[in-house]
């Protein structure tokens, strides 16, 4: 076993045996990895930290050569980000996150530019008042730096311009000009203007693309599309998801 320290964001933990948990990390220089914490929930200060989700820490862990579960001999916190935890949407949102890194990252592939943008995501939740836009935009920028994207550039099908009117496929993953939009005849409809602001986002800074201007239409468009792309794809909704969408539902209903 050969012996590492990296920064590591908490993705998710549960108990192992009596005494031990096991922890899905996305560290900057391993990628998505599990450990496991022994001792820790019968000696809680042995470990600087308290897992919680989404929370940055400093680990150190043996790295077995025959086994995707690694041995976590430290774990100290470094950013427990306290002010996304004092709202129930934000928190909601650092789920969303954790949840998609866990499900579109493979194991042991190292990204670091993603792990910067989860970094970078969690800073904006803490201090940027709408959690719905910030997960909208980390949900565009994830597909795009991870491979997953949708296909906004051309037509998925013949890769022309597309100039006038377009389709979106869920099934083929991307838009279909007027001439390839009998291919799939559940394709919807998506305004231009809904593409450009996929488009910008995908080549922009995540801060700098925060300061994008969507009108209520497009931001309701943005959101069908993404998470229709990304149940389709993935096989189910994020459980996160449909907690947020819970807690919008209770919060409309108060009013």
């Amino acid at each position: 076993m050969s012996i590492h320290k990296t920064e590591a964001i908490i993705i998710n933990k549960f108990d192992f045996r009596e005494t031990s948990i096991i922890a899905n990390f996305y560290t900057r220089d391993f990628g998505k990895i599990s450990g496991l914490l022994k001792g820790i929930r019968q000696e809680p200060k042995k470990f600087a930290s308290t897992l919680e989700p989404f929370s940055l820490n400093e680990i150190i862990f043996y790295r077995k050569r025959n086994s995707t579960l690694h041995l976590v001999s430290q774990c100290d916190i470094k950013d427990n980000f306290s002010g996304i935890r004092q709202d129930m949407l934000k928190a909601g949102a650092g789920g969303i996150v954790t949840e998609l890194i866990h499900a579109v990252m493979p194991q042991e592939d190292i990204n670091e530019e993603i792990f910067n943008l989860v970094l970078e995501v969690l800073k904006e939740l803490e201090v940027y008042h709408d959690a719905a836009k910030i997960t909208t935009m980390f949900k565009i920028k994830l597909l795009a730096l991870s491979g997953f994207k949708p296909h906004f550039d051309s037509c998925v099908c013949c890769d022309a311009k597309i100039m006038g009117q377009s389709r979106f496929s869920i099934l083929m993953g991307g838009l279909l000009c007027e001439q390839c939009s009998s291919k799939d005849f559940k394709a919807r409809s998506i305004f231009r203007g809904t593409v450009a602001s996929i488009l910008h986002i995908e080549r922009s800074p995540f801060r700098n693309a925060l300061t994008l201007g969507m009108n209520p239409q497009i931001k309701r468009e943005l959101d069908f599309v993404l998470n229709s792309f990304l149940n389709f794809h993935l096989g189910k909704k994020l459980k996160s998801e449909s907690v947020v969408d819970a807690l919008k539902a209770f919060s409309l209903a108060a009013k």
